[in-house]
């Protein structure tokens, strides 16, 4: 009989990462939902996903060789792909510029159409084993500038050599929001990179995915001449229910021992004899029976959580509850949110109740969402630190609220209007009206208008953002 406590302890020793900023994964972490594998191929160019979702995951599994191949056990034709990263969360000057450095070169008067162009061309330049200027970005811009012909010619030789190879190249671009601090420069930044992508599909051989947040797709991002071919590639990266549950069972049996192998022998007390785990180059992966609710994959839920979130049914489903009470506005639930609830509420029971019979307390899976909650909010500041702020003087109220209550309150904090709300990076999107600010807290999920008009908020910002609810999930005090 395994005990509630070694269950716990085997929970928190999960290769849990909560956070991506560019290392590469664990490589027990890698589970492709359906909808992934659409968005892992190399025709899906455009791929959007909120935060959390796996962006900045799969743009550092993509480019590393081992996680790669693992990857290529479901989507094939990443086998014989080579993968380079055009930008992304982790600082590469020789490879991409930097914010600031692409704002010198737009400064300076180089389009992004162009320096796109140099990045791509510091990439072919190494398949053709093809020298070009790399003493600086601007040597490379000016070269591509100025040597239109001979740039053509690396770019059709390193096609010709993949082909001849039976290669391809795939240029991965992620953190777009990063590139500037102005949202009409950034949105310029991005179109022009789809401009580039575009012009990479004359290739055969040669493949852009760009990864961007909801709220980047504005329409002046696809206002050029034939973006409905991009637009047509479009996947966008989604977590259901059954796909959140299977990734986390993902990384508990590929816990360090002694920890994973109590894990599996829980899934092997479930699951008949017939059904199996497999192991291939020392991780391990879950039988298709456990990739869906049923009919095992709830069940081995409630060996931790049991079947009540209180005493009695009425209480809800830990299975359904632990996944919706983390969606945020739009009703979709990362898995980075999941993770920390879980992982918080192991640590909470193991904390709180050592004489509890199951490993997962159900007011810790309460607190457990608590804590996600405060992640969320503090990795939203980092993304758009202006939430924050536009946040605070709603502290302490309640919701539903009536939208005119809440406009009160932001119009007492920033009597000059939405402007003066502070961010050290993007500001507001659309700051030009308090109703334009309610529409980007809207986009990022934060807000959700109700058909009365009134103002609701998702527990997964709620709590962490110290708004109250009749009945629901409380802030920590």
């Amino acid at each position: 009989m395994v005990s509630p406590e070694s269950i716990r302890k085997a929970i928190i020793a999960a290769p849990f990462e909560l956070d991506n900023t560019g290392e590469t994964p664990h490589p027990g972490t890698l589970y492709i939902p359906l909808a992934h594998r659409k968005a892992l191929t190399r025709e899906a160019v455009l791929v959007v996903g909120a935060r959390g979702v796996g962006k900045s995951f799969w743009t550092a599994a993509l480019s590393n060789q081992l996680l790669r191949r693992q990857i290529g056990a479901s989507v094939q034709e990443l086998s014989n792909t080579i993968v380079r990263a055009g930008y992304a969360t982790k600082p590469s000057i020789d490879t991409y510029p930097d914010l600031e450095a692409l704002k010198s070169l737009i400064a300076s008067g180089h389009e992004p159409y162009v320096i796109w162009r140099a990045v791509v061309l510091r990439w072919v330049a190494e398949i053709a084993s093809t020298k070009v200027p790399t003493g600086s970005w601007s040597d490379t811009v000016l070269w591509v500038e100025q040597n239109s012909e001979p740039f053509a010619k690396i770019v059709e030789r390193a096609n010709e050599i993949l082909s001849s190879q039976k290669q391809f190249g795939l240029i991965v671009f992620d953190a777009l929001d990063r590139t500037s601090n102005d949202w009409d420069t950034m949105n310029g930044i991005v179109r022009d990179l789809l401009r580039v992508s575009l012009w990479l599909r004359d290739f055969s051989h040669l493949r852009a995915k760009i990864f961007l947040r909801p709220d980047q797709m504005e329409r002046t991002v696809t206002a050029f001449v034939d973006a409905s071919k991009i637009l047509a590639t479009r996947a966008d990266l989604t977590w259901e229910r059954h796909d959140l549950h299977a990734m986390m069972w993902q990384r508990l049996i590929n816990a360090s021992s002694p920890h994973g192998d109590l894990l599996r022998s829980i899934i092997s007390d479930v699951v008949p004899s017939s059904v199996s785990l497999t192991e291939k180059g020392s991780v391990w992966f879950l039988p298709h029976e456990l990739l869906s609710e049923m009919p095992f994959q709830r069940a081995l839920f409630e060996v931790l959580a049991g079947e009540k979130m209180g005493k009695d049914a009425r209480r809800g489903v830990p299975y359904v509850w632990s996944v919706s009470h983390l969606a945020d506005g739009h009703g979709k639930t990362s898995p980075r949110s999941f993770l920390a609830a879980i992982d918080s509420a192991a640590e909470d029971s193991l904390e709180r109740y050592g004489d509890y019979p199951l490993a997962l307390h159900y007011e810790s899976i309460k607190r457990g969402i608590q804590r996600a909650s405060e992640i969320r909010v503090l990795q939203v500041a980092e993304d758009d630190p202006w939430v924050p702020e536009a946040m605070r003087p709603l502290k302490g109220m309640n919701v539903p609220s009536d939208y005119e209550a809440i406009v009160n309150a932001w119009k007492s904090e920033f009597p000059e209007g939405p402007s003066n709300i502070s961010s050290e990076r993007l500001p507001p999107q659309h700051a030009e009206s308090w109703d334009g600010v309610r529409k980007d807290l809207e986009r990022l999920g934060i807000f959700v208008t109700r058909k009365d008009g009134r103002i609701d908020m998702p527990d997964l910002y709620r709590v962490g953002f110290n708004l109250g609810r009749k009945g629901g999930v409380a802030p920590r005090s």
